[in-house]
């Protein structure tokens, strides 16, 4: 008898080294811990049907379906046959299998009536859809006394066929058949939900719920056995989050009241307009924060235009009032430069500490980027080291080794989702104590995101845009169905222009020399064209449907002093159109801009849409936002484009964000480095069993905030919730 199998026995010694190498090199898959937590993709059950007609072509597949019939025919190009297999759904769908070569062995074993898994890539011929050459295994059945099962695949017994994500080289039945194998002599970890959390949420144990996901006795016994395995994932996750938050709590920080009299105070008497109730309540919160003994961790989110900037300038303002220092960490230099001109504006003179008419308790405000030259980086520095710039704004550049702070009180991160943790960590590190950290996004966050990515994390929402903003009309522009809307489009442009206005037009791409994070890869993996790129765009446009209008060129591989002067001359109104990137996504503020065409609109995701639209209908006049696009009618791309454009509510697309992407996405797998650990759970799906998870978690962490009484979960949580995904997750 073979020894029994735990979690870290080598696949090697269970299945042999030859299928032990095929599933380590194709699905990283190394120990029976690997592959026992490799669950199916989906259930195939024999008499009902797998919708052959919904495979799209380039697609690998793994259908269930019946051999209809069989015919073979000479090849005309070549000696030998060709025996083609149409095979059926049992709807109406139907495949051609095609086998080359004189193969009479398998025209005797596919005969009508057989049923099987077939797997191989989509193709067409002559409008039919076939796979070449599958692979393919058959379910028995057949009516003339054979055996209905092979041992090779006893694995399908059960009414419920599990198929497994897979790879070419090792289909889902040779995993089912490894899954068989080790879950023979299998013996499951201890179990890491508490006995309580088990009893109140009815969860059955963690060996049965292994054996059923595998190996399903009926559809009742698989439910339990996800939802139970659903649960594992959210509650580490969760106590990961809880656990973090409790010990955050625990870190002193320097308190940093409000002053009265103060140049918060000063500045609020001279803002030129007022408040929103929502930056009035969100700027009591983090006040109330900030004059706490232990580090703020806030995340405040607010729709494009809702006034995020004011209320972190009013946080950093407290700050100075109390002695520390605050700085901005932004993600482009075009939007650090904006902050640093807007911030001056709003100050005034309570930002020109030293010069002629500043106020009495003024600051300083610096700006610190890489492009500045060394005489002014010199200066700027001592301006920070000094404690003089009380606000000090920047891009990475503040991350570097020599910006030394005198006492920074307040960490600020705008669009924090472009900065990966060891960026923020490095600009926390350069304070004495644990600084407060306000991070914000313009991208509304989900309800199960901002429990599950941001749960160590207070959430501040702004969604009421301040009183000035216009409304933004959201249209589809069909390119490839209808050439004349694109026409109209360029005409509507120029319209605008001649009534005083500006426009943007944005491409997916810069254009000729090394990709950058702004542009994908030339060609996609569906052979479409390359997207379209600003420098080839530009020249067009200007000796085209433009001809004769002031155009400008902005991308992230200008030197940053162009950028700056580009930025200048269209927020000066000197030029009618920019023809940028995605930098333009954040920040840009320039209120005479009133239509935005995103050209290949396709190619962009929805939040980057929704952040791209909001740079127009700043100012008094409304904005026109027009997506351009090849898509097809009813295609998902074409879908995913009509939703943006038929609602503003950010709220509403960034749930249709989170449903276009993989929930590994969403918790930062390419980020880690690592496989995404969430397999069964899905954020958008499974809000209530999360909700519940973090409920469960809370009260765990408060009377053990160690897992010292809960051996079997820290190991899990350890496992579920590696350092790296951790520390992802800790987006304080």
């Amino acid at each position: 008898m073979s020894e029994p199998a735990t979690v870290d026995t080598p696949l090697k010694k269970l299945v042999g080294d030859k299928t032990a190498k095929a599933l380590a090199s194709h699905l990283d898959l190394h120990t029976a811990g690997d592959l026992v937590y490799h669950f199916p993709r989906r259930y195939d059950e024999r008499g009902e049907h797998t919708d052959i007609r919904s495979l799209d072509v380039g697609e690998q597949v793994t259908v269930l379906a019946q051999v209809q019939r069989t015919a073979v025919r000479p090849m005309r190009q070549r000696r030998g046959n060709l025996l083609e297999v149409t095979v059926g759904d049992g709807s109406g769908g139907v495949l051609t299998l095609t086998f080359f070569g004189n193969q009479a062995w398998r025209e005797r074993e596919l005969r009508p009536g057989r049923w099987g898994l077939f797997a191989g890539k989509v193709t067409e011929f002559r409008g039919k859809r076939q796979l070449n050459g599958p692979e393919y295994v058959l379910l028995g059945e057949s009516g003339d006394g054979e055996a209905a099962v092979s041992d090779d695949i006893e694995e399908f017994a059960g009414a419920l066929i599990p198929v497994y994500p897979a790879a070419a080289a090792v289909p889902t039945w040779v995993i089912a058949r490894c899954v068989r194998v080790v879950l023979d002599t299998f013996t499951p970890p201890d179990d890491p939900l508490p006995s309580a959390v088990r009893a109140s949420r009815k969860l059955v144990g963690l060996g049965p719920a292994l054996t059923e996901i595998h190996r399903p006795s009926s559809k009742e016994a698989l439910h339990q056995a996800r939802r139970r395995l659903k649960w594992d994932e959210a509650f580490a996750v969760q106590v990961t989050l809880v656990q973090r938050k409790h010990r955050a709590a625990d870190w002193p920080a320097r308190p940093r009241p409000a002053r009265p009299g103060g140049l918060l105070e000063a500045f609020d008497a001279r803002l030129p307009y007022e408040l929103t109730a929502g930056q009035r309540e969100v700027g009591v919160e983090i006040a109330a924060d900030l004059a706490t003994p232990h580090p703020m961790h806030r995340l405040l989110q607010g729709e494009v235009g809702s006034g995020k900037t004011v209320v972190a300038l009013r946080a950093m303002l407290q700050v100075v009032d109390a002695g520390g220092q605050a700085a901005l960490l932004a993600p482009t230099e075009v939007l650090a430069a904006q902050h640093h001109r807007g911030m001056l504006d709003l100050l005034g003179p309570l930002g020109r500490a030293g010069e002629l008419g500043s106020a009495e308790h003024a600051t300083r405000v610096e700006l610190v980027t890489g492009s500045l030259g060394a005489a002014a980086r010199r200066r700027a520095l001592g301006e920070v080291a000094s404690g003089a710039a009380g606000i000090v704004l920047g891009t990475h550049a503040l991350l570097y080794e020599g910006v030394d702070f005198a006492d920074l009180g307040l960490v600020v991160v705008d669009e924090q989702h472009r900065f990966g943790v060891e960026q923020r960590d490095a600009l926390r590190a350069k304070a004495d104590q644990p600084p407060h950290v306000l991070v914000m996004t313009a991208t509304p966050i989900p309800r199960t995101v901002a429990m599950t990515v941001y749960g160590d994390l207070e959430v501040s929402t702004l969604s009421q845009l301040p009183r000035g903003r216009s409304p933004i009309a959201s249209h589809v522009v069909p390119a490839a169905e209808k050439p004349a809307y694109l026409d109209r489009a360029w005409r509507r442009l120029r319209e605008e222009v001649t009534a005083g206005h500006q426009a943007y037009v944005v491409c997916p791409r810069i254009g000729d020399g090394p990709t950058s994070d702004e542009e994908p890869p030339p060609e996609d993996d569906n052979g479409r064209r390359p997207p379209l790129a600003v420098t080839e765009v530009a020249p067009l446009l200007a000796e085209g449907p433009l001809h004769g209008l002031r155009i400008g060129v902005l991308h992230g591989r200008l030197p940053a002093d162009e950028k700056d002067a580009v930025m200048r001359s269209f927020a000066a109104g000197d030029l009618d159109v920019l023809v940028a990137t995605t930098v333009v996504e954040v920040g840009v503020d320039v209120p005479n801009a009133t239509v935005m065409i995103v050209l290949d609109a396709d190619r962009f995701g929805v939040s980057q849409l929704h952040q791209l639209r909001g740079r127009v209908g700043r100012g008094a006049a409304p904005g026109l936002c027009l997506l351009v696009s090849e898509a097809a009618e009813g295609s998902s791309a074409r879908e995913r484009l009509d939703a943006v454009a038929s609602t503003s509510d950010g709220f509403k697309l960034a749930e249709l964000d989170l449903e276009q992407r993989r929930e590994g996405d969403v918790l930062g797998a390419t980020q880690s480095g690592h496989r995404s650990h969430l397999r069964l759970l899905s954020l958008r799906r499974d809000a209530d069993l999360i909700r519940d998870a973090r409920a469960e978690a809370i009260t765990l962490i408060e009377d053990d905030p160690e897992l010292a009484r809960s051996p079997a979960l820290a190991a899990s949580v350890a496992a579920l919730v590696d350092e790296d995904r951790a520390e992802y997750l800790e987006k304080g």
